[in-house]
């Protein structure tokens, strides 16, 4: 290959490549070039969610706290969740003032009770959590972080043929719909 063909051949390649670094994504270099980011996924997930207390669902407080949802910090550094909403597909909605260490969870219960590190509560008389339902937790800004559903598919039909906590043939609850007026 002569000398000028290989300069040519350089030279072309050298472009190429500068022009594949300018097409690059701008979060390539971290820096935001007018183009916006793709949200960054949150260390903070919904876990074990147990939306039918064990037991007669009689309204006691009891009753009302085995009702809850499991928020859990996979990250390693803690995360402030004041702001931050856990609601139902109803719009019961329950706003956090914690701050959760990382690599540990709290409960969110429904009843009342005095909050600690690993468990809070929404000081409510009445369930939350229906036997087909959607928890969502939203960030400060109300942007959705993640959510869960249980009960059905999205075609409507039933997930796994009953619902946690006993065989609920009717589509109600446990004790025959007790828990429909909330």
């Amino acid at each position: 290959m002569s000398r000028s063909a290989r300069r040519i051949t350089a030279t072309v390649l050298a472009s190429g490549a500068l022009l594949a670094a300018a097409a690059l994504p701008a979060t390539a270099d971290g820096r935001d070039h007018g183009h916006h980011r793709p949200a960054q996924r949150s260390a903070v997930v919904l876990g074990e969610i147990q939306y039918d207390s064990p037991g007669r669902d009689n309204g006691s407080n009891r009753s009302l706290n085995a009702e809850w949802v499991t928020v859990t910090n996979t990250g390693r550094h803690a995360v402030n969740l004041r702001g931050w909403t856990l609601s139902d597909e109803s719009r019961r909605t329950y706003t956090f003032d914690l701050r959760l260490p990382g690599r540990s969870s709290v409960r969110v219960h429904t009843g009342v009770g005095r909050d600690t590190r690993h468990d809070v509560y929404q000081d409510r008389r009445h369930y939350v959590w229906d036997s087909r339902d959607t928890a969502t937790l939203r960030d400060n800004r109300g942007h959705k972080v993640d959510s869960k559903s249980w009960g059905r598919y999205r075609d409507g039909g039933h997930r796994d043929g009953g619902y946690r906590g006993g065989d609920h043939r009717d589509g109600g609850h446990r004790d025959g719909g007790q828990r429909g007026n909330r």
